[in-house]
């Protein structure tokens, strides 16, 4: 174990392969030799922005790329008694500090002092090895690949979104804007759990067909926006919506839970209207910081509106059990694979939504080094 090639974001629209030293692990932890990584889209943010909100590459640190990632056990701390060098596993990628008053509420995905891989000023797992606490890598069950590892990570923010925070119940009933990876498994989840009735809503269409064909009962294309504000619009993609799919604000047509997937204006605005009176609708998907909401349908139709910020206690494990059960399959999600030495194509298919291919992208998984991209 002499070398850690790493893909490095150095600045923005910057990056370069580069060595990095291996690194230490304490009696607690487990070297992770990683094995398959996917992109996300705040991988690309970072690449393409240097920042997401308040997290800012800073002109003087670069930083190691990747978060969502699986991989094989190098090397466990000398107190590591539940697992050993060679086991498969998923990595969770965010060590918290287990003593602020979030740890001990059972809500360490609000620990003050995260640190989240691939995050500034924190390095991810695009590299041969990474080290990681040993509660947060699980191990595989024998019928998951190292590839459905990978995907754990953006299973177990669905999981969040859905089960935990959006408490959704078996024969309720689930909209879910933006259609993709994430968006795409919130629907998986709630297929899992039994939902009656899961309405799956973008303005891309092949989203749409590709989510009905994996999870969705119901699709909607929303009309598209006329010379007018975005309330305006919001408020006729509402009553369309409801219209065409026969939604109603209460009884067995209403929808009990809303996830927006997308972070836009629109879809958040429309998915306050079409939520029903005492629903829930939860935020996931990031976009601008300010924007308007009609408070007035929150406050009279009491609603629940909630934030889902990546995953927490009993997500990942909730998540394994959800594929290993076959009630989830993550491979359709899968569209494009790259070695580690094709990174930079991986990143640029991910930033264009398109491979080289000419197919669309749903979820990129790049190979760590010298792994085939073949071996699942």
């Amino acid at each position: 174990m002499s070398d850690n090639p790493s893909f490095v974001l150095k600045k923005v629209d910057t990056v370069e392969f580069e060595q990095r030293p291996i690194p230490d692990i304490g009696p607690h932890d487990v070297l992770v030799e990683v094995r398959k990584t996917g992109i996300c889209g705040s991988d690309v943010h970072y690449l393409v922005h240097g920042r997401i909100g308040d997290y800012v590459l800073e002109s003087d640190k670069d930083m190691v790329l990747g978060h969502e990632s699986s991989g094989i056990i190098a090397k466990a701390g000398p107190l590591v008694t539940h697992l050993k060098s060679g086991d498969r596993v998923a990595i969770e990628p965010g060590a918290t500090c287990k003593s602020c008053d979030a740890c001990k509420e059972g809500r360490y995905e609000l620990c003050p002092y995260i640190k989240f891989a691939a995050t500034p000023p924190y390095d991810g797992t695009l590299g041969r090895y990474y080290a990681v606490p040993s509660d947060l890598v699980y191990a595989l069950p024998s019928q998951l690949s190292l590839e459905d590892g990978a995907m754990i990570e953006p299973l177990s923010v669905a999981v969040h979104a859905v089960v935990k925070l959006g408490a959704l119940r078996m024969n309720q009933s689930i909209a879910v804007f933006g259609c993709g990876p994430v968006g795409l498994l919130c629907m998986a989840v709630a297929k899992a759990i039994g939902a009656s009735r899961i309405v799956a809503v973008d303005v891309v269409l092949h989203r749409l067909e590709f989510a009905k064909s994996y999870a969705a009962t119901d699709i909607f294309h929303p009309p598209p926006l006329q010379d007018e504000a975005n309330v305006a619009f919001s408020k006729r993609a509402a009553a369309a919506m409801k219209a065409g799919l026969d939604i109603d604000d209460r009884g067995p047509k209403a929808i009990d839970l809303v996830v927006d997937a997308s972070g836009s204006e629109v879809a958040i605005q429309t998915g306050i209207r079409i939520v029903k009176t005492g629903g829930v609708y939860v935020q996931i998907g990031s976009g601008r910081p300010d924007v308007t909401i009609d408070m007035g349908a929150v406050v009279c139709k009491e609603l629940t509106v909630k934030g889902s910020f990546r995953y927490g206690p009993g997500d990942y494990p909730l998540a394994i059990s959800l594929v290993a059960q076959g009630k989830v399959n993550l491979k359709p999600l899968v569209s494009h694979r790259f070695s580690f030495l094709d990174a930079r194509l991986a990143f640029e298919a991910t930033r264009n939504g398109k491979g080289k291919d000419g197919r669309g992208v749903i979820k990129a998984i790049i190979s760590g080094p010298d792994v085939r991209v073949d071996d699942l």
